[in-house]
């Protein structure tokens, strides 16, 4: 169901980000090593996110990230402290298109979720509810991940991120059957990520911090973090919590 990073540090590429390393985001797109029943490729769809100063810059394909000569060609170019990226496993009956690639943007944030809501759309009503209407009519796709990223948009103005997450993967669990939750969310200062199922590791010093839903390579300082755990991670600083 996907899998994602998320990068602070020295400034790097974008391409640099997605492909470096012998288990780089892209090869886990033919070959991921831990999908947990979620799927056997990734190859419905990729994208990346970084931050020019303060704004999201992004760039989306529904094709699979390694038959996009732009990943090489064009993001290579697209250098930031802070990047987000995914590559996308599509839930059956959920479209293949570029408006449902993560990450999800606003100018401030990039989201990006590896996982299933069971039981959407229906399940999501309720939660759907508390949204503004007109938020709900700008829905990015009609998909499990958007409706996540707009139900998420509308608590961040009311909580900060942790709290705003943390509402989040309650909500969803009380009215999901055993949902796949593992969020990740940035500003371009700090990482803030969940896990809810599915894996997720994290390899930092001094200077950066990288969270993937697999190590990107054989460095053994990768460290797994546990299920229903929350995670808030800059440069130099790691806080790993009980989710609930």
């Amino acid at each position: 169901m996907c899998r994602h990073l998320g990068y602070l540090g020295p400034q790097r590429s974008v391409a640099d980000a997605v492909t470096v390393g012998s288990n780089s985001l892209r090869v886990q797109s033919w070959a991921p090593k831990d999908m947990r029943g979620g799927g056997t490729i990734n190859a419905d769809g990729f994208g990346a996110a970084w931050w020019d100063a303060d704004t999201v810059r992004s760039y989306r394909n529904p094709m699979p990230i390694w038959s996009d000569p732009a990943v090489d060609e064009v993001l290579v170019a697209a250098r930031s402290t802070a990047i987000v990226a995914a590559v996308r496993s599509a839930t059956v009956g959920m479209p293949v298109e570029r408006s449902a690639c993560a990450p999800f943007t606003d100018g401030t944030w990039a989201f990006s979720h590896n996982g299933v809501v069971f039981g959407w759309p229906e399940v999501m009503t309720d939660l759907a509810e508390q949204v503004p209407l007109a938020d709900l009519l700008r829905l990015p796709a009609p998909t499990d991940s958007a409706a996540l990223w707009v139900i998420l948009q509308n608590l961040l103005r009311e909580h900060e991120p942790d709290k705003a997450l943390r509402i989040l993967v309650n909500r969803v669990e009380s009215v999901s059957p055993s949902p796949r939750l593992n969020l990740l969310l940035s500003d371009g200062q700090t990482l803030y990520a969940t896990t809810v199922y599915h894996s997720l590791s994290v390899l930092r010093s001094e200077n950066a911090v990288t969270l993937a839903s697999e190590p990107l390579d054989d460095d053994p300082s990768w460290e797994p973090i546990t299920d229903h755990q929350f995670v808030v991670a800059r440069p130099g600083y790691l806080d790993i919590t009980d989710l609930d």
